[in-house]
C-alpha cells in the first residue's frame, strides 16, 4: 500500500504521512523544502518499516503539479492526501497581490490538478482514497482572511460535487474534505498571524482525519467548535456570521504587519 501526501514538509502534511508510516504505508512525500523532506524520510524509516521516496516540487507551479504526476504513474497510489497550503492574512485591498494568487495557484489549482489525475487512475481501479484538506473556513466567508477562505470553500465544493459523481456512478473510490478549525502548525508563522483560539494538536488533527477517511466520510469536522461553525453556516443569517467572522479574524495577534512570509 502507498499513499502520497503533498505538504508533508510540516504541520499535518507531516504528521498524516507518519500516521499513514504507522499503519505501515509505503509513502511519497511532496513539498518544496528539500531538506525537511529528507529528515521525515530518515525519521520516518528509522521507526517504520516502510519505503519512502520524496519530491521536492513547488505545487504553485501547473507544470510541477503535472511534472508530479508523470514522475509517479507507475507506482499502485492507494491514497492521496492533497494537504499543501499557506493563508494570506489582511484586508482585502491591503494584501499582497502576487502572495494571494500564489496561494491560489496552490489552494485550488495544484488540488484541483492533482485530484482530477490521481481520480481518474483510481477510477479505472475502481479503488482509491483521495482526502483534500479544506478547512472550517470552507463552510463560510472569512473578513480579513478572504482569499484563503474561498480557496478552502472550492476545496470543499469540488470534493462535494465529485463524491456525489462518484456515488451516481456506482464507483468504489472515495473522495473527502477534511475540515479543522485551528490546529497547532506553521501556518501562523507563513500567514502572519496566531490564532485567537488554541488550535488542535496537528498529530491528533492526521489521526482524525485518516481514521474518517477509512470510514468513507465526506466531511469530516474533529471538534465540536468546528462542527457548530459547520451548522451555523446553514443556519445563521449571512450577515450575523459575516460580522461574527470578522470580529474573530480582527482578534488575530498579527505578525509581520500579517502579511504572506
Amino acid at each position: 500500500m502507498t499513499a502520497l501526501v503533498t505538504g508533508a514538509s510540516s504541520g499535518i502534511g507531516r504528521a498524516m504521512a507518519i500516521e499513514l508510516a504507522e499503519r505501515g504505508y509505503n509513502l511519497i512525500l511532496v513539498a518544496r523544502r528539500r531538506q525537511r523532506l529528507f529528515e521525515l524520510k530518515r525519521e520516518i524509516t528509522e521507526k517504520y518499516d516502510v519505503k519512502v521516496r520524496w519530491f521536492s516540487s513547488d505545487l504553485s507551479k501547473i507544470e510541477e503539479c503535472k511534472a508530479l504526476f508523470e514522475r509517479v504513474k507507475h507506482v499502485t497510489i492507494d491514497v492521496l492526501i492533497n494537504c499543501a497550503g499557506f493563508g494570506v492574512f489582511g484586508a482585502f485591498d491591503e494584501t499582497d497581490l502576487d502572495s494571494e494568487l500564489k496561494m491560489i495557484d496552490v489552494n485550488i489549482k495544484a488540488v484541483h490538478i492533482l485530484t482530477k489525475l490521481f481520480l481518474c487512475k483510481f477510477k479505472a481501479r475502481n479503488k482509491g482514497y483521495i482526502l483534500n484538506i479544506s478547512s472550517v473556513a470552507g463552510f463560510i466567508a472569512g473578513p480579513e482572511f478572504s482569499s484563503y477562505y474561498a480557496s478552502k470553500n472550492y476545496v470543499l465544493q469540488l470534493t462535494k460535487a465529485i463524491f456525489e459523481e462518484l456515488r451516481h456512478s456506482g464507483s468504489n473510490v472515495y473522495i473527502g474534505a477534511f475540515c479543522p478549525g485551528p490546529v497547532r502548525t506553521e501556518f501562523n508563522e507563513v500567514s502572519g498571524v496566531e490564532f485567537a483560539v488554541a488550535g488542535i494538536s496537528d498529530t491528533y488533527a492526521a489521526k482524525y482525519a485518516i481514521d474518517h477517511m477509512f470510514r468513507r466520510e465526506l466531511i469530516i469536522v474533529p471538534t465540536a467548535a468546528a462542527k457548530l461553525i459547520a451548522a451555523a453556516s446553514r443556519f445563521v443569517p449571512e450577515k450575523i456570521m459575516l460580522r461574527a467572522t470578522g470580529m474573530v479574524q480582527r482578534s488575530r495577534k498579527v505578525r509581520n504587519g500579517g502579511k504572506n512570509v
